[in-house]
């Protein structure tokens, strides 16, 4: 449940990439493709291969798998593709490259054929769970998180790692949600600084009208600034500023 989550390994000539993400990201075909070169690179040269020769190198199969198991409601499986992310404005060119990343949801309920072929993968979604449930209770985080611990180990979910890292658990879950908690207090933040600065948008173009249809009316500038004022609570030195922006003074 951290940052450092991510493994490259062969089976069988496959090269698999599984990555954690606990918030849905559509750039993790991007971040994929970066990451395959790497492990390509390092293949390349533990074998000593020559990229330069006359002969086809053979490399193994890639696959890339993120495993989700964020709040957002997604599918069971979902596939990104770097394309998604391409200029549309020559939609007659056919890109030359194509990755995917296979995006499979790991929260209970989903995905049961895969959680039942890997019960460590089904007991770390169950170990998730508890954390949420007491969250959702009113808990406190390190509350939430030590409770989730004691009952996993009582029912046998996740016992043996849970026992011997339980430290090393719960400073991962409250780094994981206190990430998470930072996260959604700044697109808070963002959201309520786009509706002040609509706001204010807003109040300009309000004030901007108000000023011209006084302006069309033939009333004086003192009178439109008096109305401007009363309109819009400004004072005096603020209303003649905006009058002075949108009639200009005659020279």
């Amino acid at each position: 449940m951290g940052t450092k989550n991510d493994a490259a390994f062969l089976i069988d000539d496959i090269l698999n990439l599984y990555e954690h993400q606990s918030t849905q990201n559509p750039n993790m075909p991007l971040r994929g493709v970066f990451y395959m070169a790497d492990e390509y690179r390092r293949y390349i040269d533990k074998y000593r291969l020559n990229v330069y020769g006359n002969s086809l190198i053979r490399l193994p199969l890639p696959q890339y798998y993120v495993f989700y198991n964020g709040l957002k409601e997604e599918p069971d499986r979902t596939e990104l593709k770097i394309s998604d992310a391409y200029s549309k404005k020559y939609p007659d060119l056919v890109p030359c490259l194509e990755f995917k990343a296979t995006m499979l949801n790991i929260n209970i309920g989903h995905n049961q054929e895969l959680m039942e072929h890997c019960q460590k993968l089904k007991e770390y979604a169950q170990f998730v769970d508890e954390v949420r449930k007491r969250l959702d209770e009113g808990a406190r985080l390190e509350d939430a998180a030590d409770g989730a611990v004691n009952s996993c180990i009582e029912k046998g979910i996740l016992a043996e790692f849970l026992i011997a890292h339980r430290a090393e658990v719960n400073e991962v879950v409250l780094t994981e949600y206190d990430e998470q908690f930072h996260i959604a207090c700044e697109k808070e933040e963002s959201r309520q600084e786009g509706l002040r600065q609509g706001l204010e948008l807003g109040k300009e173009q309000g004030i901007q009208a108000l000023i011209v249809t006084c302006a069309e009316l033939g009333l004086s500038r003192p009178d439109i600034t008096e109305k401007v004022s009363v309109r819009f609570s400004l004072s005096k030195e603020a209303s003649e500023k905006y009058v002075d922006t949108w009639i200009p003074t005659e020279k």
